[in-house]
């Protein structure tokens, strides 16, 4: 018994000395985790087989689509950012620099024109358009950013990257409304993204994480059928779940919401320190 109490009292030393030391760290939990998010999106082999994967489904889902044609022409809609163009360098950069997203410095990146494309991206919507299928893509990116947006897309000569084509933000940042003007034309039988909002109102508004969780499970039958998700571990509105919509919080206080949400071995927390 004596020895246990003597372990544990290390232990606790050894936990107060630890916190101490990451009272210094000037990265927080939060950005932490971005910089590790945007190292996997690039180097994991991981994230291209899942992105071949998504594209891999998307297409046979395609095909069969093509096999029942109806009175309008057929179309895929298709979110831009971390679907079709791949902006971890800009993620990385920021959060190696213990730095939050920043609507400037975003737009800085974005006029680059150069960001690299999602793995599997190109091949399939060349693929869809080759068949007929008319792509059209819907972002949440500004009016401002069209010309640069549609350089970038262009670089990869990315099928319909032109003005009737690209759907940018207007009043709102919900889709409905730009998904429903593509429907007046044509029969959408893929939506593609990275964020569950890119494919139904029924994730618009903010909801909470039960609410999307209620919802995901209302829709399970359509991931996969029409709708197509791309993996992205950095951003999407699942942070905003995660800190109840709140924008203001400060990074320390972000990482205080993670530490009480996170499942941890609780019984072993304080002895895996030693």
């Amino acid at each position: 018994m004596k020895k246990l109490w003597l372990s544990l009292l290390a232990c606790s030393l050894l936990f107060g000395a630890c916190s101490t030391v990451k009272k210094t760290d000037s990265t927080s939990i939060t950005n932490g985790g971005k910089v590790w998010s945007s190292l996997w999106q690039q180097r994991a082999a991981e994230y291209k087989a899942l992105c071949f994967q998504a594209y891999n489904l998307a297409k046979l889902r395609l095909d069969e689509a093509i096999k029942q044609p109806g009175a309008k022409p057929l179309a895929v809609v298709t979110d831009i950012d971390e679907t079709v163009l791949d902006n971890s360098p800009y993620d990385a950069m920021r959060a190696i620099n213990n730095q939050d997203y920043d609507p400037k410095t975003w737009k800085l990146w974005t006029a680059k024109a150069q960001a690299d494309t999602v793995p599997g991206a190109p091949a399939f919507f060349k693929y869809a358009a080759s068949k007929g299928v008319t792509v059209f893509y819907i972002t949440n990116r500004d009016e401002d950013e069209r010309a640069a947006t549609l350089k970038n897309l262009q670089l990869y000569s990315l099928p319909n990257a032109d003005d009737a084509h690209l759907f940018l933000r207007q009043a709102s940042s919900s889709k409905e409304s730009r998904r429903q003007q593509v429907l007046k034309t044509h029969n959408i039988v893929l939506l593609c993204g990275d964020n569950l909002p890119d494919f139904d109102l029924l994730y618009d508004n903010h909801p909470n994480e039960q609410n999307r969780e209620a919802v995901t499970q209302q829709l399970k039958k359509e991931f996969g059928s029409r709708y197509i998700v791309i993996p992205n571990p950095s951003y999407g509105d699942f942070e905003g779940a995660v800190f109840n919509n709140n924008y203001k919080l400060t990074n320390a206080q972000k990482d205080s919401v993670i530490r009480s949400k996170v499942k941890i071995d609780k019984q072993w927390a304080v002895l895996s320190l030693c």
